[in-house]
């Protein structure tokens, strides 16, 4: 029998162990749709996001564009800065797994001092060298509870790492094709400063001629200035989009300039959507599972917080030599040791420990309402921008349809006012119809594309892979 109770302190040690206080995490659950009302054949998906993204803006087969967005893994700052923070999580949740262990120290040390009693009193040596162990068995699942809240901690910062990835890589997509966008409309404004440079000498020469009446002249240079002016603010703004795509790839705004492109956006082809995608697509989202991983860490918290109503039980040993001197204490004389265990549980806090409690789980709950907000945010950015694909590509269709049009009107006027048989005031009404129709069809280019970068962005980085519709 005597064995049997050397193994009793050991089993229940192991059985206690087994328990953890709190409830076990199951993820919040959420109702989703059956499919997409914008596209019903897609189906619908769980967060996960630890598939690889790829080079997703290689879509849009533009080579500037590759280089740029290249340049964010390595330059822009607050992807450092999300790097760090994950890396600081690794290290946090490595920390909490550390108070599984027996924490083992050594010291030695030495002193000489003198007691009370004057001069009489003796001097005395005293040297030692000792080597202690302590360890907390986690008998109810506090330190187990921790360690799921800083791993559950440490992967929901791994996911918000790749949310700020996939952020940055989508902004600076978005700002390019607005840049690009911003010159196709300073080369239509420069072409039509031209015609109306051209016109407001048309029309010089007939007020020269006789033909026309001085009102006329205004009318021209009143036109064609407001063009120059349009021109300007034109080239603001895409000043101001290279200075923030400078920043973006972690660039001073001084140091960073992209050469204008001879082509429009027109030239650039639009990626091609897969008509289904697999249910792993929007499972991809990497703010749905950093938001799920919120969530599970504040549910271990819940544990912590239960674990504090039960004793601790901790067990130290310690060894070593006390003697007058180091030459000779090593030996049995000298030797001294300990061991014992202590058992410690709090029976009156004035209710701090389920207030604790009760701030977990209101945590909890506060997670778990984050977690399903970001779902239905998720379905919501991927309708709207499938309803914006599909209402921008009849609009473009039409548009096309009126640029088409105002440029013929303007051909047909110009010869009638050539003839002489309308006024120049017919003449502006169709310059002006066909550049506001031109731009707007560069507009409607530049949000289809803005388009296809935010559904990219919805589903957590592209469909590489997918066969296209």
């Amino acid at each position: 029998m005597k064995p049997m109770r050397h193994l009793a302190m050991p089993l229940l040690i192991a059985l206690l162990a087994g328990c953890a206080a709190g409830p076990d995490y199951s993820r919040p659950p959420i109702a989703l749709p059956a499919g997409f009302k914008e596209a019903p054949e897609w189906k619908p998906a769980q967060p996960s996001d630890d598939h690889p993204r790829g080079a997703w803006w290689q879509v849009f087969a533009d080579a500037d564009l590759d280089a740029l967005e290249a340049k964010i893994e390595v330059s822009n700052q607050n992807l450092r800065a999300a790097v760090a923070g994950y890396e600081q999580a690794l290290a946090l949740a490595a920390q909490a797994r550390a108070a599984l262990f027996p924490v083992v120290s050594a010291n030695a040390s030495y002193t000489r001092a003198r007691g009370s009693g004057g001069a009489a009193s003796a001097v005395a040596n005293t040297a030692g060298v000792q080597l202690a162990a302590s360890w907390e068995p986690d008998l109810f699942g506090r330190v187990r509870r921790g360690i799921e809240a800083s791993s559950a901690s440490a992967q929901a910062s791994g996911a918000e790492l790749e949310a700020t990835r996939l952020a940055l890589q989508g902004q600076l997509a978005q700002d390019y094709f607005l840049l690009r966008v911003a010159d196709a409309q300073i080369r239509l404004l420069d072409e039509t400063v031209d015609g109306y440079a051209k016109f407001l000498t048309l029309t010089r020469n007939r007020y020269a001629a006789g033909v026309v009446s001085r009102a006329d002249v205004a009318a021209a240079e009143s036109q064609l200035a407001s063009a120059q002016a349009q021109r300007v603010d034109a080239q603001l703004g895409r000043t101001q989009l290279e200075h923030a795509i400078a920043v973006l790839t972690g660039a001073a705004p001084a140091d960073f300039a992209l050469p204008a492109r001879a082509e429009l956006p027109t030239a650039q082809r639009l990626p091609q959507i897969p008509a289904l995608l697999p249910a792993q697509l929007l499972e991809r989202r990497p703010d749905i599972a950093a938001a799920e991983r919120r969530a599970a860490a504040a549910n271990a918290q819940i544990g912590v917080a239960q674990s504090a109503y039960f004793p601790t039980l901790s067990i130290a040993a310690s060894g070593g030599w006390r003697g007058p001197s180091f030459a000779d204490l090593v030996s049995t004389p000298n030797r001294v040791w300990s061991l014992g265990p202590a058992l410690a549980a709090t029976l009156f806090d004035g209710g701090a420990r389920s207030a604790a409690t009760d701030a977990a789980r209101a945590g909890f709950d506060q997670a778990a309402a984050q977690y399903r907000q970001t779902v239905l945010a998720a379905l919501q950015e991927v309708e709207d921008n499938l309803a914006a694909l599909r209402i921008l590509q009849d609009e473009a269709r039409l548009q096309s349809e009126a640029v088409r049009a105002a440029r013929e009107s303007l051909a047909q006027t110009t010869n009638q006012y050539k003839a002489g048989t309308v006024s120049y005031l017919n003449v502006i009404t169709a310059q002006a119809t066909l550049y506001n129709a031109q731009r707007v069809a560069l507009d409607v280019r530049g949000r289809q594309l803005s388009a296809n970068v935010a559904l990219i962005r919805a589903l957590g980085g592209g469909w590489t892979g997918l066969a296209a519709q």
